[in-house]
């Protein structure tokens, strides 16, 4: 129980880390865009908090859930307007691979700083 909190909770910071990102952009962030990516970041906690997938460390599964929980909203941005600052691949890769970041931090704090088993 303890480390689905602590993850949870990592996954709430992290995603009003990368809200903040997003928002110093040139272009407004409506509100379903930001609850979708607080939300998504949420869920990457939540995901790492519940799993019992068993890897060799704790950072390969960090990264992997960061990166199996980030794919649909990868696949979900790129379906607004393309624009010239980010195209389509781009919007996908950017949040495939925050998503993967923020997977290994959550599972870095979780497991190595607060000791939290799976």
């Amino acid at each position: 129980m303890k480390r689905l909190i602590i993850a949870t909770l990592l996954g709430l910071v992290f995603g009003f880390v990368c809200l903040s990102l997003a928002k110093r952009g040139v272009y407004e962030i409506s509100t379903a865009l930001a609850v979708s990516i607080v939300s998504g970041r949420v869920l990457i906690g939540f995901a790492i908090g519940i799993s019992k997938f068993s890897f060799k460390h704790w950072s390969i599964h960090g990264l992997v859930m960061g990166l199996i929980v980030s794919l649909p909203a990868g696949f979900g941005a790129m379906i607004g307007p393309e624009n010239p600052e980010f195209t389509h691949k781009m919007l996908f890769l950017s949040t495939v691979i925050t998503g993967m970041i923020y997977g290994f931090l959550i599972e870095l704090i979780t497991s190595a700083i607060f000791k939290a088993k799976q």
